[in-house]
């Protein structure tokens, strides 16, 4: 007994290492074979469940690895690093070559204008203090810019200074950021829109406009040529704005002169037919003439009664006397005939008619001589209001000379470079070890 319990103790210290514990079975057999008496273990109950109680816990804790080798360099870390040189450092440093050696300075020439509007003040204005001396209009300004990205302006200022060849000089050492040779104008606006940059503030209608080229005089020049083209188009616009003014106002003042006219020459027409030059003046002539046949013919009535009291019918004075009061009788129907106030209505020219058709020319002529005087006051009156208002650019920053080069900014565009270049290549390798781990 006691030769086994040194065994059975080295036994119990191989088990406590879990990478041992496969001989436990071997310990087993041998402890039977070498115990006679059974009786005397019994007396050590305790031990043995703890035996067998760590046994099924020493068996399932997990084997452990062996530690992993030192990281070496594979052939796929050349590729990627030899990727990295090909795809990144090397389009990178021909840009900086670029940059630094063949691309050509660029100078900056800047002017600033806004469209203004002076109106001077009316009467009315002035007594009700409603004027605005003067105010910015910012859909002129709209229409201005525009304009200065437009089709016709560059043509414009390509046939005053030839911008494609002052654009195409530099093409032979510099065809990144120069005009290609002979360039179509679809070619040479494209460019113009790079090379000219607008900024515009659609509240306050300001403009401001920064012009590129590779001289600073030819700069400036083009930039004072963009002004006054647009100081061109902006009187332009306000000659239409005036003739628009005006125009409805001159329709109808020729409307209303050619209806005085009209009514005029009718008015004249009427006089030479009815050879009267005024109707009211003859009708009081022809009045007096009819008052005097009257007159007359009350006379010569008492005289043929005084005269039949006295002499007999056939008397010639009798007759004499009827053959008078006949004619003058006759003459009374004529004369009223002519004012139609009896005889036959198939007659024509009586003084009715006349006088009616004489007055409704002239009503005529007068609404003809009212709406002309009406029509000639409003044309008067737009005439004033066109003249008093005036458009105009005003230039707050006049074209600027460039003493220095600014652009191309080199460090800028070798950054931005540098970061798409670096982000592709990034895209390039992510995309590669996704592909290979899906294997």
């Amino acid at each position: 007994m006691n030769d086994q319990s040194p065994q059975d103790q080295r036994a119990r210290d191989n088990v406590s290492d879990p990478a041992e514990t496969a001989p436990k079975p071997e310990a087993k057999p041998a402890a039977k074979s070498d115990a006679k008496p059974a009786p005397k273990p019994a007396a050590k109950p305790a031990p043995k469940p703890a035996k067998s109680a760590a046994k099924p816990a020493a068996q399932l804790l997990p084997k452990p690895r062996p530690p992993a080798p030192p990281a070496r360099r594979q052939r796929r870390h050349w590729g990627i690093l030899f990727s990295f040189l090909i795809l990144v450092l090397a389009p990178l440093g021909v840009a900086a070559y670029y940059l630094w050696t063949q691309a050509q300075d660029q100078y900056a020439s800047s002017v600033a204008f806004t469209v203004r509007r002076e109106e001077a003040p009316s009467a009315v204005d002035l007594l009700g203090g409603l004027s605005n001396l003067s105010s910015a209009s910012s859909s002129d300004s709209d229409v201005l810019f525009e304009f200065i990205q437009s089709h016709e302006l560059v043509r414009k200022i390509d046939d005053r200074l030839g911008l494609r060849d002052l654009y195409s000089a530099p093409f032979a050492n510099d065809p990144v950021f120069a005009l290609v040779p002979e360039a179509s104008i679809e070619e040479l606006l494209d460019y113009w829109r790079r090379m000219v940059r607008i900024s515009y503030a659609p509240g306050t209608g300001l403009i401001e406009v920064q012009v590129l080229s590779f001289d600073a005089d030819s700069a400036k020049r083009i930039a004072e040529e963009i002004f006054a083209a647009s100081s061109e188009m902006i009187n332009a616009l306000s000659a239409i704005a005036r003739e628009d003014a005006m125009r409805y106002a001159r329709e109808e003042l020729n409307a209303a002169l050619d209806q005085l006219s009209a009514a005029r020459q009718a008015l004249t027409a009427f006089r030479s037919r009815n050879q009267i030059v005024n109707p009211d003046a003859d009708i009081q002539v022809q009045m007096g003439l009819l008052g005097s046949l009257q007159q007359m013919l009350g006379r010569e009535l008492i005289d043929y009664d005084l005269l039949r009291e006295t002499a007999r019918e056939d008397d010639p004075r009798v007759v004499q006397a009827e053959r008078r009061i006949a004619a003058i009788r006759e003459r009374i129907r004529e004369e009223r005939l002519k004012f139609g106030s009896g005889g036959s209505q198939e007659e024509t020219g009586d003084y009715a008619e006349v006088v009616a058709e004489f007055e409704r020319l002239t009503v005529e002529r007068e609404f003809a001589e009212n709406k002309y005087t009406s029509a000639l006051s409003n044309f008067d009156a737009a005439q004033a209001n066109a003249q008093r208002q005036s458009r105009y650019l005003a230039a707050f920053v006049r074209p600027t000379l460039a003493e220095s080069a600014e652009y191309p900014r080199r460090e800028l565009i070798l950054g931005l470079v540098a970061m798409v270049l670096f982000g592709s290549w990034c895209i390039l390798v992510l995309v590669y070890y996704s592909l290979r781990d899906r294997r």
